[in-house]
């Protein structure tokens, strides 16, 4: 019975998404207040529907209802409590499910605390929602329907893939997905605003926060995703330029951008026409990202679908929403003239700078990734495009758009001279030089991690830098204090992120360092890698609640103390027929001593071992960008009504009246 109810829930979702849509669109064109008011009531309709199909999807994986296919596929009844749970998003129906619940959250949002909004923007931005939600919806009931029976039913279900029975990666999606669906509402905002033809100040400042809060969590979910690779694959590595990583990589870099460009718009309502192309772009790369992963045309642990059909669908999907949007935005673009005139050498300038960089770097990254599968399908040519080709090609990109992130926020709007900023930064670049020479000095003139170091010191003191110019600290270091009380916090948030940012690269450097090596030892031998002395003391069996393994337990000295006891698994899951590596990781402050166990052979155990400098502030750093988001939507001008939005200028059209 209850998935009976949970298939109703959803096609009732989708009745009342139709109903949103239309309520919205007529009721913003022909300006009825009753119509445009019903939208928000719609939404929270769809908000309780989609949730209440979740729920009951989930107490079918939980009670381990063996009558449901998707649970038959993807579950087991040994299975621990957080991998039933987990397991409900586990899969391609679930994990759709879940996104569209999650568009229902941002729907439910914009109706709740949208007040400030005017009633037409609203009612459109609701709408427009509302047909991306009418569209996953059939998606899901049409191809993907998580509720499908199956009988008889067997007496146990098939498991869920091991690699994926992992706390990291039980809140990896939800999180990515918030970010992902996150830019749904700034898509729906610009596609309301080319409706109307209108962008102004106020349209910035209500965009700004979404597009800040999607950045944020996808910040978290990518750092998330990043470190389970690390942890769980057994490869110490943290991002191997994986197609599936692009999907997601591709939004951040566009959210980031648009995050950057939205500020321009609402301080100076310069860069408008470029800011709601960034907000169709960001959807549209999640979009793309979703196409990827669910459509089956990738192998990967993260692709779940491999259904022809249901590729073919979220491609229409693809072409209908962002395809639309970008018609309708080279319609309507034209009419919203920039009226914030600034010089090319201007905090502007500066902005526009960071976000041509991100894009150039979102370019390459969708290039390396797309064309692969083109030339498989058009050329019938198997081609790898790996990390040497990403590295080789976003490096250029990257090193000027770290130096500017420095300069950019020191420069005054509107117009600017550079030299007075340089003079502010000489510290920092004293700072960056000092780190680059004994990098170079400590890591036998290795010019990568020294280069590395560099900018990352010059990004943390180029944030310290931002806020010392800001409270005059240097000129005047009494009052300085009180000035940092008084300073915004979203002042703060930028400033934070950005040393975040630096925290991160400063861990890429350190693992450009690393060192690591093979070693088959038996109970009782050592090696030495970087200082350490790794002794062998046993390996044995050990039972879990639905695997067996082999676990070794390996004493780590150095000069003779003690410094930890590792023990790595080596997991077999009988269910799934399918052994996973579990690695031991001792985390100091500077590094990670990494153990992985592999097969034995005549006695002995085949151990890779890693010394890691710096790797836990990878990690580390992105947590504290994302901290920055938070400081920076913690900031009253965030949560307080934006200014009234001003009439269309002359000659917009009558649509730019509605």
């Amino acid at each position: 019975m209850i998935p009976e109810l949970g298939h109703f829930v959803l096609a009732l979702a989708l009745a009342l998404s139709l109903a949103q849509a239309a309520v919205g669109f007529i009721g913003a064109q022909r300006a009825e207040a009753r119509l445009m008011a019903a939208a928000g009531p719609l939404a929270a309709g769809v908000l309780v529907a989609v949730g209440l199909a979740f729920g009951c999807l989930m107490w079918s994986y939980v009670v381990n209802d063996t009558t449901v296919a998707n649970v038959v596929q993807n579950s087991h009844s040994a299975k621990p409590l957080l991998y039933k749970i987990s397991g409900t998003w586990g899969n391609h129906e679930g994990s759709m499910v879940l996104w569209v619940l999650i568009l229902a959250l941002c729907g439910g949002a914009v109706a709740g605390f949208g007040g400030n909004l005017p009633s037409a923007l609203q009612a459109r931005v609701l709408a427009v929602l509302a047909l991306v939600g009418a569209g996953f919806l059939g998606f899901i009931l049409a191809t993907s329907n998580p509720f499908d029976r199956v009988w008889p039913p067997p007496v146990d279900g098939q498991g869920l893939n091991p690699i994926l029975q992992d706390p990291g990666l039980a809140f990896h999606p939800p999180l990515l997905y918030l970010g992902y669906v996150g830019f749904a509402v700034t898509y729906a905002f610009a596609v309301a605003a080319l409706i109307e033809g209108r962008v102004d100040a106020a349209w910035g400042r209500w965009v700004r926060p979404w597009a800040l809060a999607a950045w944020s969590l996808l910040t978290l979910g990518i750092a998330l995703g990043s470190w389970w690779a690390y942890y769980e694959l057994g490869w110490g590595g943290y991002w191997f330029w994986d197609p599936v990583e692009n999907a997601s990589l591709l939004p951040w870099l566009a959210g980031c951008a648009l995050l950057h460009s939205a500020i321009v718009v609402e301080k100076r309502e310069a860069l408008k026409t470029w800011t709601v192309f960034l907000a169709l772009l960001a959807f549209g790369m999640s979009l793309l990202g979703t196409f990827l992963v669910r459509s089956g045309v990738l192998n990967s642990v993260h692709a779940f679908a491999n259904d022809p059909e249901r590729g073919v669908v979220i491609l229409a999907l693809l072409a209908a929403f962002i395809g639309g949007g970008f018609a309708l935005f080279a319609w309507r673009a034209a009419s919203m003239t920039p009226t914030g005139i600034f010089a090319p050498l201007s905090r502007e300038g500066a902005l526009v700078m960071n976000n041509l960089l991100l894009c150039s770097i979102a370019a390459v990254v969708l290039v390396g990734t797309l064309y692969p599968m083109f030339a498989d399908l058009l050329l019938s040519e198997k081609i790898s495009v790996g990390p040497p080709f990403f590295n080789t090609a976003t490096l250029p990109l990257a090193a000027p758009l770290i130096g500017a992130m420095a300069v950019g926020p020191l420069l005054p709007w509107k117009r600017a001279r550079l030299f007075p900023a340089i003079q502010r930064l000489w510290w920092v670049a004293l700072g960056a030089l000092a780190a680059f020479l004994l990098c170079l000095a400590l890591s036998g003139a290795r010019i990568g991690p020294a280069l590395g170091f560099a900018a990352a010191v010059w990004l943390i003191a180029g944030a310290a830098a931002d806020i010392a110019d800001r409270t005059a600290l240097f000129s005047r270091p009494r009052a300085a204090w009180g000035r940092a009380k008084g300073l915004p916090r979203a002042a703060w948030g930028a400033a934070v992120g950005h040393a975040g940012l630096g925290v991160t690269v400063l861990g890429l450097a350190g693992m450009g360092i690393a060192t690591d090596m093979l070693a088959a030892l038996k109970p009782g031998e050592t090696t030495r890698l970087a200082g350490y002395e790794f002794r062998l003391d046993a390996v044995r069996d050990v039972t879990g609640p639905n695997w067996t393994a082999r676990r070794a337990t390996v004493e780590i000295r150095r000069d003779g103390a003690l410094v930890t006891v590792l023990e790595p698994d080596r997991r077999t899951f009988p269910v799934g027929r399918m052994t996973t590596t579990e690695a031991a990781i001792h985390t100091t402050v500077l590094s990670d001593l990494y153990v992985v166990l592999g097969e034995e052979r005549d006695g002995a155990a085949i151990l890779r071992l890693h010394h890691n400098p710096l790797a836990p502030w990878i990690w580390t750093g992105a947590a504290i960008m994302a901290l920055g988001g938070g400081l920076s939507l913690s900031d009253r001008r965030m949560r307080v009504a934006a200014p009234a939005a001003k009439l269309a200028a002359p000659g917009m059209g009558k649509a730019a009246q509605a």
